[in-house]
């Protein structure tokens, strides 16, 4: 569905077009003259003009050219009872899209008008990629074989099948609200906009646009006008009609990272799109509906928000119906090792870099290390390492982390676990009798408060043996810190 703006004087070919578009689902105003054209557009915005050449002492090839140089992005098709070779090249060169004679055949028209909105709807998808700086996601299937992690993201596959349509609009109902809306939980860095770009690209139509707005990127004061776009006039700065993000992302997924942060007067509009399926420019009388997927993100506690103030219970109710929760790093185990093979791979291809792998102590330390800022510490970890590694192999060095064995092994291990036994969880992934040796060792030496030949007896080791696999597990800095302790 389309605006679209007709100009021809003839009353009945007017009627008869406009009636022809609006059969096919399209919002059209038709008008008589230049004039009139020129106050519609102060008013409103289209995706397609389609004019006449001669009306009156006008022309509509001299409006092309009036358009084009303006801000009109959108299709142009010139009809004409006096079609002329030259007349039809003037007008491609200053614009038009396409060039029909009269009589009209309606069913070419429409075809035609198909063909167009669709051309510059990609058009229109590649601005926004240019406005939202796409070319820095990663579009990549999401890295991970955990359980929690394969767990997730089979629910969020689910999801992605539910189809991208206006309940009040295709159903007849508002039951549930028009627009179907997924709410991505977890801590900073987890990969809550990785999920969501998979969610999109695993739904029905991949290839329908994806916006991600960040909503503590956009001005307080302009946030609304991005959202949901404005008219021309509408506020000082408003030289232009312009479409919003909401707009933008119409019959694909609008991505709102950081939905905690939103200003509780957005949030109040935002719920008006949600149940109604419909937005409003600024400084417009005029709804448009939409049919979109609304992805919301957030490591904050809205429930812990909505009882501060800061945001609305209505909006938690209508958002929180389907919930995708992230497990952290540090409960996916194993996974940080593949990431980081990921990653490197990646930054090789990306900024040309000679083979570079990681030592076998590398990946004891990402392994064994919490990872507070998830993925995005490790991403930035495994960067500095690429750029600064000297040889052909980064080491522990080259990280600038310090492993923390202990507190893995404790993490793994089930909480009911008795004093002084090793009850390892297996939901959390596969453990290896290095894993074993590991933690009975470093018990052994807080038991003995650092004491590595009292260590080494209490479990059966010689000395040499048990100072040998410290070196090898690279838990040095964990036997220091015991102690000093």
């Amino acid at each position: 569905m389309a605006n679209i703006l007709l100009i021809e004087d003839d009353e009945t070919l007017r009627f008869t077009v406009a009636r022809a578009l609006t059969k096919d689902a399209h919002t059209v105003d038709a008008v008589d003259s230049i004039d009139q054209a020129r106050a519609r557009f102060a008013s409103a915005s289209y995706e397609l003009v389609i004019t006449d050449v001669h009306l009156g002492n006008n022309s509509g090839i001299d409006y092309i050219e009036e358009l084009r140089n303006s801000t009109f992005t959108g299709g142009i098709i010139v009809m004409t009872a006096y079609a002329t070779v030259d007349d039809a090249v003037r007008a491609m060169k200053l614009g038009a899209d396409d060039y029909l004679s009269k009589p009209v055949r309606l069913e070419e028209l429409t075809l035609i008008t198909r063909r167009l909105l669709k051309q510059h709807k990609q058009s229109r998808e590649l601005r926004l990629y240019r406005r939202l700086n796409r070319a820095g996601l990663d579009l990549t299937r999401p890295v991970g074989e955990s359980k929690p992690w394969m767990k997730m993201l089979e629910f969020a596959e689910r999801l992605a099948q539910i189809p991208v349509i206006n309940r009040a609009e295709d159903l007849g109902s508002d039951s549930g609200g028009a627009v179907t809306t997924v709410l991505i939980t977890g801590e900073t860095g987890a990969g809550k906009g990785v999920v969501a770009r998979h969610i999109h690209a695993s739904g029905t139509n991949p290839d329908t646009p994806f916006v991600h707005v960040n909503c503590t990127s956009l001005p307080a004061t302009l946030i609304e006008s991005e959202l949901f776009g404005h008219e021309k006039g509408a506020f000082t700065d408003a030289k232009a009609a312009r479409e919003g993000l909401f707009e933008m992302a119409d019959g694909g997924t609008i991505f709102l990272d950081e939905i905690g942060d939103l200003p509780l007067e957005l949030q109040a509009k935002l719920l008006t799109v949600l149940e109604q399926g419909k937005i409003r420019r600024v400084g417009s009388s005029k709804e448009r509906t939409i049919r979109v997927r609304v992805l919301a993100a957030t490591n904050r506690d809205l429930e812990q928000r909505v009882k501060e103030g800061t945001f609305r219970q209505d909006l938690l109710f209508r958002m929180n119906a389907f919930v995708v929760p992230i497990p952290a790093l540090q409960d996916r185990a194993g996974d940080s090792v593949l990431i980081a093979k990921s990653l490197l791979d990646r930054l090789r291809k990306e900024y040309g870099l000679a083979p570079i792998n990681l030592s076998n102590e590398a990946i004891s330390a990402i392994k064994s290390y919490p990872w507070a800022g998830n993925v995005r510490e490790l991403f930035n970890t495994i960067q500095r390492a690429a750029m600064l590694c000297d040889g052909d192999e980064i080491e522990v060095c080259d990280l600038g982390i310090r492993a923390n064995p202990l507190g893995q092994a404790r993490r793994l291990m089930t909480e009911s676990a008795p004093p002084g036994e090793l009850h390892f969880n297996f939901e959390h992934g596969p453990h290896t009798a290095e894993d074993v040796e590991k933690l009975l060792m470093l018990q052994a030496l807080e038991h003995t408060r650092g004491n590595v030949s009292k260590a080494a007896r209490l479990i059966g080791m010689q000395r040499s043996s048990f100072r040998y696999r410290i070196e090898r597990y690279g838990i040095e800095d964990i036997v220091q810190e015991i102690v000093q302790r």
